[in-house]
């Protein structure tokens, strides 16, 4: 590979790369696709095919910085683009990601204030971080070029590119949940934050409810100026859920500068889901899953992390009421709970995992049968083929996060299921539920409705389940992955033209 000369036109910054790195027996490097083809990094490499030169910025992890300079490495596909990728030592990518977002923002984002602990973070460290890509997306940028800044972690960059180059145009699209003001007020730095994100011509979220939560946040905290509430897109619903909004505000203006606001969320892929699923090897999967797990039983599945965010123990507790209730359904039901393992090092985590583990373990002892164990537990990531057999060998999906910023699997479930029955049973709490209608939501804090939601889907008739998967296949496949990525950048274009 050479290096690449001269300047973009559009960069994305993001902390992951678009590949995965590998060495080959020779020491040779490699770049290899992502495990799943899904998700927003094919969708956001693809941006690169329509443009004639990009830049995509990450970090990459070295011994000693002070003998480092940022990698440029020019990639050819899909289209010739530069990886450029700014060095950080291990004590930095600690202090920045696991220990100031991870430990500090992660709570405090999904309002989880209990979990908040400052003590360890150093600000200035995240902050020397995010100067660092605003630094390598200045020297990258050509004149009037279009930055794509990607999640919390980055939370600084818009405001230190807009200083040091007025000409770009920002755009920035947060992946997490906004909190309510009340609990984002916690965090010493709320007001550098909001700043630097009204910095940006355009920021995204998910839903409605977060926008709102956002604009609440810039109003409170800098006085900003609201624009009048518009209805909000009909992909959203409006009433009902615990996330939901009938109305949102479009944009704000601090500084003599306007800030549009976008709610759009992340989509799937499913054509490429649907494809896997006709895929005689995949077709393979879901025989043996039929032969070894399910064996004429109703199938749940549930796939997620090791996070106190995602509900994994309310979700356990909740099968074990069902089964104490339920002495029909021993040894006629299933459970395989899908739970990856969080990178090490994270005693919050590694605590979760030991309580989820434990939990999974008391239950299979209680009502184990000779045939018959009730959980299949994994907290190995579990190849994405083999995801999709699950999803099509699975009559329910269950997903109660207590809180979860949108939930792709639950999206990806429906994919699968085009044309048949299933059941989806989703938390309100998902920034999902306000946007697939047809699901079965829950609270996960109510055992009751816990309770309820999960009777509820194993007792569906086949002809509503079908009508269901049918309403949500619909809301997939017409707010793709690559439709969100279009409505984002998009909405900068209009945006930018209009100031």
């Amino acid at each position: 590979m050479t290096i690449s000369e001269g300047k973009s036109d559009f960069i994305i910054l993001y902390h992951r790369t678009p590949f995965d790195e590998s060495v080959d027996d020779q020491g040779n490097r490699l770049w290899k696709d992502q495990k799943s083809p899904n998700g927003i990094i094919p969708t956001l490499r693809n941006l690169f095919r329509s443009r004639d030169n990009g830049t995509w910025i990450a970090w990459r992890q070295v011994e000693d910085i002070n003998s480092q300079e940022d990698e440029r490495i020019l990639m050819n596909y899909p289209s010739n683009f530069t990886l450029r990728r700014i060095p950080l030592e291990q004590n930095q990518i600690s202090s920045f990601y696991h220990v100031t977002s991870k430990e500090s923002v992660w709570p405090i984002l999904h309002t989880f204030p209990t979990y908040f602990d400052v003590n360890n973070t150093n600000w200035s460290i995240f902050e020397e971080v995010n100067q660092r890509f605003a630094d390598a997306a200045c020297s990258e940028a050509a004149q009037g070029a279009t930055i794509w800044i990607h999640d919390y972690n980055l939370w600084l960059v818009s405001g230190f590119i807009r200083k040091k180059r007025p000409d770009l145009k920002i755009a920035f699209f947060h992946h997490t949940p906004f909190p309510g003001n009340d609990v984002f007020a916690i965090l010493p730095w709320r007001k550098q934050i909001v700043e630097s994100l009204l910095s940006c011509d355009v920021v995204g979220f998910h839903i409605p409810r977060y926008t709102e939560n956002f604009a609440r946040a810039a109003s409170c905290l800098l006085g900003v100026k609201k624009g009048p509430k518009i209805d909000v897109s009909p992909k959203f619903l409006k009433f009902g859920s615990a996330l939901t909004e009938p109305s949102e505000t479009p944009w704000l203006e601090y500084n003599g500068r306007k800030v549009k606001l976008v709610s759009s969320p992340v989509g799937t892929s499913p054509d490429v889901i649907q494809s896997l699923v006709v895929r005689d090897d995949v077709a393979t999967l879901t025989k043996q899953i039929d032969e070894d797990t399910k064996k004429g039983r109703k199938l749940i599945l549930s796939a997620s992390r090791v996070d106190y965010t995602k509900g994994n123990e309310e979700l356990l507790l909740a099968f074990e009421r069902l089964l104490e209730r339920r002495k029909d359904l021993r040894g006629k039901v299933v459970l395989m709970l899908a739970c990856v393992a969080a990178a090490s090092g994270m005693k919050i985590y590694e605590d979760t995992q030991r309580l989820i583990e434990e939990t999974a373990g008391r239950i299979n002892g209680r009502f184990s049968l000779i045939d018959w164990v009730p959980i299949r537990f994994s907290t190995n990531r579990i190849p994405y083929e083999e995801m999709v057999a699950w999803f099509s060998m699975s009559d329910i999906c269950w997903i109660t996060p207590l809180r979860d910023g949108l939930n792709l699997v639950a999206k990806e479930y429906v994919a699968a299921r085009k044309g048949r029955d299933g059941v989806l049973v989703l938390s309100e709490f998902t920034g999902a539920s306000v946007v697939l209608d047809g699901a079965v939501l829950t609270n996960p804090y109510s055992h009751k409705q816990m309770d309820q939601a999960i009777e509820s889907a194993l007792e569906m008739p086949e002809d509503e389940q079908k009508i269901r998967i049918s309403k949500m296949v619909s809301a997939v496949e017409d707010f793709t992955v690559s439709d969100w990525a279009n409505e984002q950048m998009q909405s900068l274009e209009v945006e930018y033209k209009n100031t």
